[in-house]
């Protein structure tokens, strides 16, 4: 059964759209790409992400096979979020590596695979944003800790456990018993 092209085009002014006109279709051919682009929208999980327009730097090389375009390198950038435990607010770095084969329209990865095992280039043009988002996502904690040993919150007070004294406890008193409790305080 032959594949369906895709529908949409790649817009080749989008950031994470790459223009592979000057990389030679000879394999071996080689072409480093530095730039610096805005993060996409809701790239990240639910306590910890990318924000958004915030600065990716993108370290790939594109070498060009008989089937395609392979990008390798690496991702850069920063997270946000808050901490699964005691929910303050993280801030921190990542580099994530990328590799991933972009196969010609008419490459024989047409016949062999899937459309959504192998990224596919419309025409010259190759979009790197369902790369990154996988790259960048697949790497980041369902559970984020501000650091490894955070004693999270206190599950009574809700305040942070390293803010209290060590000896820090909640009397927990059964109501049944409470009218017993308050009778030896009255007879001190």
């Amino acid at each position: 059964m032959p594949k369906t092209p895709q529908q949409n085009h790649l817009d080749p002014r989008q950031p994470l759209v790459v223009d592979t006109t000057k990389l030679p279709r000879q394999p071996g051919a080689t072409r480093a790409l530095k730039r610096a682009v805005p993060a996409p929208q809701e790239l990240g999980l639910e306590l910890i992400k990318v924000p958004e327009g915030s600065e990716l730097e993108l370290d790939l090389v594109l070498t060009s096979v008989s089937e395609g375009v392979y990008v390798s390198g690496h991702v850069r950038g920063s997270l946000t979020g808050e901490c699964g435990r005691c929910l303050n607010e993280i801030s921190e770095s990542f580099d994530v590596s990328i590799a991933e084969l972009f196969a010609y329209a008419d490459s024989t990865t047409e016949e062999t695979t899937d459309e959504d095992e192998v990224g596919r280039m419309q025409g010259d043009l190759l979009d790197l944003e369902p790369v990154v988002r996988d790259a960048v996502v697949l790497t980041l904690p369902a559970n984020p800790l501000c650091r490894p040993d955070c004693p999270g919150l206190c599950p009574e007070c809700g305040v942070h456990f390293d803010d209290l004294p060590a000896d820090h406890s909640h009397e927990d008193v059964d109501p049944r018993w409470a009218a017993l409790r308050n009778l030896t305080n009255n007879e001190e």
